[in-house]
């Protein structure tokens, strides 16, 4: 009975973090065009989804909660949290991978 209640947690903890996500992209989509116009938004979207390029549509995110729906920034940037939770370890290893002395020694 224990693993039918866990795997249905499992699914529902999955159900939730798509709609979230979803939420998300919805909400930076707005934010993104309503600054530059429906063009540029297809194309952050499109970043996001196929060069994982998130922090353009986080960034909308966060200004399209305050923009456009007329939240305040905390209810905004509450919104924007779980994205940025995501986006930023990503930065964080890009740039450590920057800066990291390379190993050429050619073996």
């Amino acid at each position: 009975m224990g693993h039918f209640i866990s795997a249905g947690l499992g699914v529902l903890g999955i159900m939730l973090l798509l709609a979230v996500g979803i939420t998300q992209a919805a909400i930076g989509y707005m934010g993104i065009e309503h600054y530059f116009g429906a063009i540029v938004a297809f194309i952050v979207v499109g970043a996001a989804f196929f060069f994982r390029l998130m922090l353009p549509l986080t960034i909308g995110t966060f200004f399209g909660a305050m923009e456009v729906l007329g939240w305040s920034w905390y209810f905004a940037l509450l919104v924007t949290a779980p994205g940025l939770l995501f986006a930023l370890p990503a930065m964080v290893a890009v740039a450590l991978e920057g800066i990291s002395p390379k190993n050429n020694t050619g073996i």
